[in-house]
């Protein structure tokens, strides 16, 4: 099994912070984002990992090489100028993720949630979810989840997407190349039943901004 590590992301949200750093190398105490989760990654035993890079994108190559280090082996994929969007970069990598299911991580997420391999996509779902309670930044939520089945409906979702998934290369089957999202593939597959999910009740948050980072710097600090 493979996993994708999207780390294209120009972070404006993070304000200063990124103007001359990407935000995958924002660093959280001894270690950066995006080391934080390829060592998840690595952990479950994944040792291939793919990672599409544009903005300031050389400095990740630069910082993190081709992966030895770390005891991976890691493919760049480089979108220049012109980032795909997360869906685009995806079907830009199936090539090298191959035909079967995928691990898909966001590299600004920081969590404890551990990534398990063991997990397969049952009967014909395009990709299984991992969930969390939605945090106070995103009331309005992204799904439902129903006896395992992320569903979608109008009005307040109490669930919100957490940037870790299992992705079947099949969700991009009616997918063209070019720069386009990965929620409305995934809104599409929910609405069909073909998307299955859990919830993840542990420590986990999206470092989209810098209000958050410090608020996650003073959580961690804490419990030294």
């Amino acid at each position: 099994m493979k996993a994708m590590v999207l780390a294209a992301g120009r972070g404006e949200r993070m304000g200063s912070l990124t103007n001359r750093t990407p935000k995958p190398l924002t660093r959280i105490k001894n270690s950066t984002l995006i080391e934080h989760n390829i060592l998840r990654i690595k952990e479950s035993g994944i040792n291939e990992i793919v990672i599409n890079i544009s903005w300031l994108g050389s400095q990740i190559k630069d910082h993190l090489g081709d992966g030895e280090k770390l005891g991976i082996k890691i493919t760049y994929l480089d979108e220049g100028n012109e980032m795909l969007g997360t869906g685009g970069g995806i079907y830009n990598a199936l090539e090298f993720l191959g035909e079967d299911p995928f691990w898909l991580v966001n590299s600004d997420i920081y969590t404890d949630y551990s990534i398990d391999t063991h997990k397969e996509l049952n009967n014909d779902n395009l990709a299984h979810l991992i969930l969390v309670p939605n945090p106070s930044y995103h009331r309005s939520g992204d799904f439902h989840l129903v006896n395992d089945k992320v569903t979608t409906s109008s009005g307040v979702k109490p669930m919100t997407y957490s940037g870790m998934s299992i992705i079947s290369p099949q969700l991009f089957a009616d997918s063209n190349s070019g720069v386009f999202p990965l929620e409305p593939l995934l809104e599409s597959a929910a609405s069909s039943g073909l998307i299955s999910g859990e919830c993840f009740n542990g420590f986990w948050t999206d470092v989209g901004t810098q209000e958050r980072l410090k608020i996650l710097e003073s959580l961690l600090n804490s419990n030294e």
